[in-house]
């Protein structure tokens, strides 16, 4: 039997001041979503019998509801001002996977990518056939100003005042902006050892409609697999699909290395190689958790025998009893 955990976090970038509280006690509250142990009127997934792939959605879908996370409510706008999410859930236990990309109006995406995984043959839908499918499946609409902030219309009026994409088009030497990349994440082993893991993502803000990042790609964005462990991945995008970042810790995990370890490997080598930066949470199938980020802050917390245990800054670990 495994101490079963469930690792959260809230993306990796320079979080500012302002957002880090808000922030830590959004990922406290999702990893009480999903483990069980909050004392509001939450039902706890795996304390309650549920599985591992119901505990990473349910600790997700309380990130996407959240409007301090770009992810669902919260989601930063595309450079015509409208939200696009993607988000990806995989069962470590089958290999099944299901994910949604550049997916309009509706409050989770992450239950449609569950739907996805469950209800087709398919393992991502994009788009406008993302939306009808999830119509098909009851999934209800709704406004686009629902998801919309003002948080994230700030955002995208400061980056069309202050930069220019052909800048970000031909300017590849500098080190990737960080800044909205609030990509949301869970990942779960059970007291079987089955693992899971879910990603949702609003992107970053201005990016051309109909771009997708990493998140909904199996490898990238997230992985799971029952032999090695789960991994939930945030950061640049583009950067994390190059080095197939999810993958690459899963990999290295089952050589052997620490989970921490195997992170860290991970993002140095999508640093060395790709000048990419960002972050992930991981949990091996025997219950070994790591979390660690390239980027100025990344808010994280998970839930063992227990203990809370949460950070945003480097090098940062508080512990608390449930």
């Amino acid at each position: 039997m495994v101490e079963p955990v469930v690792v959260v976090h809230g993306g990796a970038w320079a979080v500012p001041e302002e957002l880090w509280d808000e922030s830590l006690q959004g990922v406290k509250a999702a990893a009480r979503r999903g483990y069980g142990a909050s004392i509001h009127c939450y039902c706890g997934v795996l304390t309650a019998g549920g599985s591992s792939v119901d505990a990473a959605e349910a600790s997700v879908v309380c990130l996407e509801d959240n409007p301090v996370f770009d992810a669902g409510t919260g989601s930063v706008l595309t450079f015509d001002e409208q939200v696009e999410m993607d988000a990806i859930i995989i069962d470590g236990t089958t290999m099944e996977a299901g994910a949604v990309g550049a997916i309009r109006n509706v409050l989770n995406p992450v239950k449609v990518a569950r739907l996805v995984m469950e209800k087709t043959d398919h393992i991502m839908l994009v788009g406008d056939g993302a939306n009808k499918f999830a119509a098909a499946h009851g999934v209800q609409e709704v406004d686009p100003e629902v998801l919309i902030t003002s948080l994230a219309r700030q955002t995208l009026a400061k980056y069309k005042k202050y930069t220019s994409t052909v800048y970000h088009l031909f300017n590849k030497t500098e080190k990737p902006e960080t800044s909205g990349h609030e990509t949301v994440g869970c990942v779960v082993v059970d007291r079987e050892g089955h693992t899971s893991c879910a990603t949702s993502t609003g992107g970053i803000t201005a990016k051309m409609p109909g771009r997708v990042g990493d998140t909904p790609i199996v490898g990238a964005g997230g992985f799971a697999d029952d032999q090695v462990g789960a991994v939930s991945t945030t950061g640049h995008g583009e950067a994390i699909m190059k080095a197939c970042l999810a993958r690459h810790i899963t990999s290295v995990m089952g050589t052997g290395e620490s989970v921490k370890s195997s992170i860290q490997n991970g993002l140095a080598h999508m640093e060395s190689r790709i000048k990419g930066f960002g972050g992930a949470i991981a949990v091996s199938c025997k219950g070994e958790v790591g979390t660690h980020f390239s980027t100025p802050r990344m808010t994280w917390a998970y839930i063992q025998a227990g203990k809370l245990h949460y950070g945003i800054h480097p090098n940062q670990h508080v512990t608390e009893d449930l």
